[in-house]
């Protein structure tokens, strides 16, 4: 049975590159009727932050992910918090000095780092706790020395493994770490020994996991033999880069979901886009719901080389994804961001609520992201604020624009009672009968009503506002106008 795991440490916000590896993952699970589980590894005590673990939680409930087993559910094969299974590292760390594949090593942090400084600055390690005598190796212990748990990299020799994106690999292991720790000195686990014990235990079938991966793999496939076990399937996934080549970074753009969430992503756009990071279907389609990818979604599609995260394109989708939204769910994902704008409540009242929903059709069309929607839609919750000037057309003064206003104030009251065509024919008329363009007349009643020349369909807005409401801004402005020449 296919069993995959994703396995965040909580040190930082959830990266795009690495909720890419867990929708691979999920997505691989529900194709072959798998398993899909959360495992926190948090044995960087370090490092570890409260913050980031309830990232973890809020992105993957965002993005409509769900693990099958994990420390909010459960499962059959837990702890899924590598904090809690400590006992075990400890017991299969021992197992394995028992058996002669790791010892016990007692440097300090001094003779480590002059060791750092002779191998000029690689990191080399001169294992001389390896084949230490017993007698010698007691006066460590006696001393009260803190002891790591280091394996026995074999000196001699090549490991080498198959993955599925990269084919046969294989390293000498004289060029592999020098005895890496399993066991530190605080009782905690390395990455090495606690993915590999976990991974087998919770019968992992198929390892996803970044490129960065790959150097470590051979030590763990050492691992898999020193106990004596069957090493899953690895996968090591195409590394995430920009247009420039070089690994995504904040100097591209955002990479933390929470960014993309705070800048008006819908999650549907998000997943859409992730999942052609490295993975094609065929070379035309472009659009996929979440319920197609479990169903097609499968491994030999993806890609070996580097993949670029185009925010282009990301663009594009969610722009798609936003204009598909039906209304009602269009106007649910806008009312956090009107919230934090500060234009309406939280929670809303039912008459915000029903103006949001109200304005979808005039915005749903020029929304690039949710963000956007407050900027857009502010004139119906404030009276804008704006620069006299800005109601002026082109080859018009202040006076001839008053003018204009004055003539065409009557038409303002009629237009939420009018049919868009209907208020276009009156105005092209009115144009007309003054001897000037249309745009004459709407931009200073734009302006007016809205506070910018650049805003949604006029006569819409109008019509959300009311007569009432938009002809006495259009006074309002007009007089402005007057006072300002």
């Amino acid at each position: 049975m296919v069993r995959v795991r994703y396995a965040p440490s909580p040190t930082g916000l959830q990266h795009i590159g690495s909720v890419r590896t867990a929708l691979f993952a999920y997505l691989y699970a529900r194709s072959q009727a798998g398993v899909f589980l959360l495992r926190i590894e948090d044995t960087d005590r370090e490092r570890y932050d409260e913050a980031s673990l309830q990232d973890i939680y809020d992105t993957f409930g965002w993005l409509g992910l769900r693990w099958d087993e994990g420390p909010d559910v459960g499962g059959a094969y837990g702890p899924y918090v590598q904090s809690e299974r400590l006992d075990i590292y400890r017991r299969h760390a021992a197992r394995l000095v028992d058996a002669g594949f790791a010892y016990y090593a007692y440097d300090s942090a001094q003779e480590l780092a002059a060791q750092r400084e002779a191998s000029d600055g690689k990191g080399g390690y001169d294992r001389r706790f390896r084949d230490m005598p017993e007698e010698q190796l007691a006066s460590y212990r006696d001393s009260g020395v803190p002891a790591v748990i280091r394996f026995k990299t074999p000196l001699d020799g090549s490991t080498r493994f198959d993955d599925v994106v990269l084919g046969q690999l294989s390293w000498k292991n004289e060029d592999l770490p020098a005895d890496p720790v399993l066991m530190k000195s605080d009782g905690f686990p390395t990455y090495h020994l606690a993915a590999v014990v976990d991974d087998h235990l919770m019968e992992i079938s198929h390892i996803m996991r970044g490129p960065e991966w790959v150097p470590s793999t051979p030590v763990h496939v050492l691992l898999y033999e020193a106990f004596g076990w069957e090493p899953p399937v690895f996968c090591h996934l195409p590394l995430v880069v920009g247009e420039d080549g070089k690994k995504l970074s904040k100097r591209h753009g955002a990479t933390r979901v929470l960014e993309f969430r705070e800048r008006g992503y819908l999650p549907e756009a998000l997943i859409n886009y992730l999942v052609r990071v490295g993975w094609s279907y065929d070379d035309k389609q472009e659009i996929f719901s979440l319920e197609e990818l479990e169903r097609i979604f499968l491994l030999d599609r993806i890609n070996k080389a580097p993949a670029v995260f185009d925010y282009q394109k990301l663009e594009w989708l969610n722009g798609y994804y936003i204009r598909e939204c039906a209304a009602d769910s269009l106007a649910q994902a806008l009312l956090p961001f009107m919230q934090r704008s500060g234009l309406i409540a939280d929670p809303p009242d039912e008459a915000d609520i029903r103006t949001v929903r109200d304005a979808v059709p005039l915005i749903q069309e020029r929304l690039k992201y949710l963000a956007d929607a407050p900027g857009l839609i502010r004139f119906l919750f404030e009276e804008p604020d704006f620069d006299p000037e800005e109601m002026v057309p082109k080859k018009l003064d202040r006076g001839e624009t008053a003018a204009l206003l004055e003539a065409v104030l009557p038409l303002v009251a009629q237009i939420p009672d009018a049919t868009d065509e209907e208020n276009e024919e009156r105005f092209r008329a009115k144009a007309a009968a003054l001897e000037t363009r249309l745009g004459n007349l709407l931009m200073p009643i734009r302006v007016a009503i809205t506070g910018s020349r650049v805003s949604p369909p006029l006569f819409g807005s109008i019509r959300l506002l009311g007569a009432d409401s938009s002809v006495r801004r259009v006074q309002k402005a007009l007089q402005r106008l007057k006072e300002s020449r």
